[in-house]
């Protein structure tokens, strides 16, 4: 299986996953909008064949009232890919995405009352809390809950990895130098040492003579 960046040619295969595996669908110019206004932000699941398993549509805010802040607009994985770990992948990636590029304090989703199985994910594996009820959020009637993530703790964690990726570099980097130092250390004395030798008459053998 493999996570990675959505790119614009797959946006008609993450609406065919939407349209197999959830009630909310969108119209093909939604997904455009998401592709292209944060292309940064949406990921797709691929199985070994290339074929799209499992997606999360995802952009950012503008409110300029809040801190930024991004939104997962839809997160599906076939059922016949599910329980592998991919959904909690889907959303990392996506959360990720919103830190290093838009510098995101949290991220926001809506998930209908009914569905038992996204609520579990969200709370219990991801950390989201619920913020507020929406009342009759979807077309159908039901009420929608409005679920909130900080991100502070995966931006720390994030800000650690990257120091200490930098200081990794800036030792082998180090490393290098020194090692260069060496050679060129060894090529000044190699060239001293030629130097008293002088120069080389016949039945000179070529060793530094007695100090």
């Amino acid at each position: 299986m493999n996570i990675r960046n959505a790119r614009p040619e797959d946006l008609m295969n993450m609406q065919h996953c939407n349209l197999l595996c959830l009630p909310e669908n969108y119209q093909m110019k939604y997904y455009f909008y998401h592709g292209l206004s944060w292309p940064q932000l949406s990921y797709i699941a691929e199985d070994e064949n290339g074929k799209i398993v499992g997606y999360v549509l995802a952009k950012m805010e503008e409110d300029p009232d809040d801190v930024p802040h991004g939104h997962i607009t839809s997160l599906a994985v076939k059922r016949s890919h599910r329980r592998l770990g991919l959904a909690q992948k889907l959303m990392d990636q996506a959360s990720r995405a919103m830190i290093e590029n838009f510098n995101a304090k949290y991220v926001s989703l809506h998930v209908r009352k009914s569905n038992r199985a996204a609520l579990h994910l969200y709370s219990n594996t991801l950390n989201f809390q619920i913020s507020e009820v929406e009342p009759k959020y979807y077309a159908d009637g039901e009420d929608a809950y409005a679920m909130k993530r900080d991100l502070t703790q995966m931006a720390d964690e994030l800000r650690r990895h990257l120091e200490l990726k930098d200081k990794g570099r800036h030792v082998v980097l180090g490393s290098i130098e020194n090692k260069a130092d060496s050679k060129e250390k060894g090529r000044a004395l190699s060239g001293s040492l030629r130097c008293l030798r002088g120069p080389r008459g016949e039945g000179d053998p070529g060793v530094l003579g007695a100090f």
